[in-house]
């Protein structure tokens, strides 16, 4: 596998297929964008029933841009040009989004609260779904099949995902270890060796202690799979495969339960996709275990 990141942006749909989430899109990778996409950006969010009616010069000259960036800008998002953006505008703005995401408000009653509040877990697999990429799922699969062993990364809120990723691939068979401490993280990462594949989650992609040790693993020969959100980031530098989440926080929920919903469910679906792939041993495993763990049950 190359050291390159094989997957730093979605699967390019095509342009026949619009998707369901272009404005959620732009919000999520608006931080990272240059000052010139950033332009191209606002005027879009601003008036995104404009831009279905827009050529692409035109929106070159609305926003001061060159026609190779508005192209550039759409790429980014993961849309294979301009027109992909228009249909998959289209979508968004003629058609009703059957969930929005809606911050917190300090009047709202509680029913707003819930509503808000599940509405966007909802919204957020959908969108990972949106993102995920089946070709880079296949080849963490591979990563892992084809370790001897696993280490497992996070931190902070991403903690949590990582011991669960954890149990699961104990559960079914694989060798695997999860580090939450930074400083043990480290010290793990520098031992790492080609034939150890090391799984990090970090929902930012930017957070220095787990971005320091996939970095040192990669650098020993260590395979790196990474689970971070849709958007460019300093980690996907360090990773083999990028799988793609799309959670978007907001005013009251930043490191919101969202982007740990999202997580959870590329991390079943990751485990699901290896015991697919080692069926008997998998199944095997999972019945011994849980006749180990019945002893704990009343």
């Amino acid at each position: 596998m190359n050291d390159t990141p094989q997957s730093q942006t979605p699967n390019q749909p095509s342009e026949n297929a619009p998707v369901e989430n272009a404005l959620v899109r732009i919000n999520i990778a608006y931080p990272t964008l240059a000052k010139g996409a950033q332009r191209i950006a606002d005027y879009v969010l601003a008036q995104p029933d404009r831009i279905v009616r827009m050529s692409v010069t035109e929106l070159s000259e609305a926003t001061g841009a060159s026609e190779g960036s508005v192209i550039n800008f759409c790429r980014k998002l993961g849309l294979s040009g301009f027109q992909h953006l228009k249909l998959s505008l289209a979508q968004e703005t003629v058609q009703p989004v059957q969930f929005i995401h809606e911050d917190l408000n300090r009047d709202d009653d509680l029913p707003a609260v819930c509503r808000k509040i599940f509405h966007s877990g909802i919204q957020a697999l959908r969108d990972t779904l949106s993102v995920i990429d089946p070709k880079s799922l296949a080849k963490a699969v591979e990563v892992f099949r084809n370790a001897k062993r696993i280490e497992i990364y996070g931190i902070g809120s991403s903690a949590p995902i990582a011991e669960d990723a954890h149990y699961r691939m104990l559960r079914i068979g694989l060798e695997a270890k999860v580090v939450i401490d930074s400083h043990i993280q480290a010290i793990s990462a520098s031992r790492t060796t080609p034939d150890v594949a090391v799984l990090t989650i970090s929902h930012s992609g930017a957070t220095h202690e787990t971005v320091a040790s996939t970095k040192l693993a990669k650098a020993n020969g260590a395979k790196t799979v990474v689970i971070t959100n849709f958007a460019r980031s300093p980690i996907q530098a360090h990773a083999d495969v990028v799988l793609f989440t799309m959670a978007r926080e907001t005013l009251f929920r930043t490191e919101a339960m969202t982007s740990r919903i999202a997580q959870l469910c590329v991390v079943d679906a990751l485990i699901a996709a290896l015991a697919l792939a080692d069926y008997d041993q998998a199944t095997d495993t999972l019945k011994r275990t849980f006749d180990t763990l019945s002893i704990k049950r009343f």
